[in-house]
């Protein structure tokens, strides 16, 4: 890890996200699939469904890796957002939600023909969400509209694993990323883009990545076993640092491919589960990146889910940053 002040920068999709609370029968009308379930979608289908809400919804500022860089920055982090809007109102409305948060946005590309991502977060009462993405200008980026300008001045980098559904464009940012030496963390975010890289994901984690992420499902992916302790330790001989959250269970970390951590989980009533292992890793990072014991930056990252996942969206109040910034 280097001895610089930290700044991370993110990149990701930038999606806006739309968040409403459904009744089982209203979820019903509004999509085919599977319940909880996360199906990408065309921009005709995602007007559709908007219009078919029952309640008017809440629009926030989203996307994986911008909730961690979110978290990383409202706990007092320097951090700045890479991905790409629409040039139109929703790109604006992304834009400034994400710099009243402190985030850098500077990197952020505008343009395009297609309009700025949209991800519909339907939430039943049991808190489980259905969603739906429509990747809009996200899916424009491409690999040549990157350099290393793009990461001078940081030293971290948090990659979404979604970031894989273009394998080229991953590998590109992690080129351009090692090349102005940053430490690079990782997400994997879904069992099936762990499924759909198998064949280059123990090379990507073994000659870029610091830091990787996953929870119990994308780890029995990436091991083919569902003990997790197995799992870790498959991970932790490619990676200097290690993680598997395991839900309402906690974490388990490993460190340095020698020292196991096991970080507790903090019980509360959820409301809604969005966000909250984005939430955690930017607790976790904010903490180690800042110097702070593992154990220490796991419980902060334990914490910062815990409040997340009361509150719909991934998005606190300042008065609970505050609160964070006092345990």
């Amino acid at each position: 890890m280097t001895t610089a002040s930290p700044s991370l920068i993110g990149y990701g999709s930038a999606l806006l996200d739309i968040i409403a609370f459904v009744s089982e029968q209203e979820l019903k009308g509004l999509i085919t699939g599977i319940k909880g379930g996360t199906e990408l979608v065309d921009i005709d289908t995602m007007a559709s469904l908007l219009e078919r809400l029952p309640n008017t919804p809440k629009r926030v500022p989203g996307g994986a890796a911008a909730n961690t860089i979110y978290g990383y920055a409202k706990l007092g982090g320097k951090a700045a957002l890479l991905g790409k809007v629409g040039d139109d109102d929703d790109g604006a409305c992304y834009i400034e939600g994400m710099r009243r948060d402190g985030i850098d946005t500077s990197p952020i590309k505008i343009g395009g023909e297609c309009p700025t991502g949209k991800c519909l977060s339907l939430i039943t009462p049991d808190s489980e969400r259905t969603m739906r993405t429509y990747m809009g200008a996200n899916a424009t980026l491409k690999s040549e509209d990157l350099t290393a300008d793009d990461f001078k001045g940081h030293t971290h980098l948090f990659l979404e694993g979604y970031t894989f559904y273009n394998p080229e464009l991953a590998i590109r940012i992690l080129d351009l990323a090692k090349q102005e030496n940053l430490t690079i963390c990782i997400d994997l975010n879904s069992p099936e883009i762990v499924l759909n890289n198998k064949d280059i994901l123990p090379t990507i984690l073994r000659d870029y990545v610091d830091a990787i992420f996953a929870n119990e499902l994308e780890a029995a992916a990436f091991a083919d076993t569902e003990d997790e302790l197995e799992a870790l330790d498959a991970f932790a001989e490619l990676c200097p640092i290690a993680v598997v959250k395991v839900g309402k269970r906690g974490a388990y970390i490993k460190e340095n491919n020698s020292t196991l951590h096991r970080i507790d989980a903090c019980i509360v009533q959820a409301l809604d589960t969005t966000g909250a292992g984005d939430l955690w890793a930017a607790g976790f990072m904010y903490g180690w990146l800042n110097g702070q014991p593992i154990p220490e930056a796991g419980r902060l990252g334990a914490r910062v889910a815990a409040k997340i996942v009361q509150v719909p969206g991934a998005r606190l109040g300042e008065a609970a940053w505050a609160r964070l910034a006092k345990q």
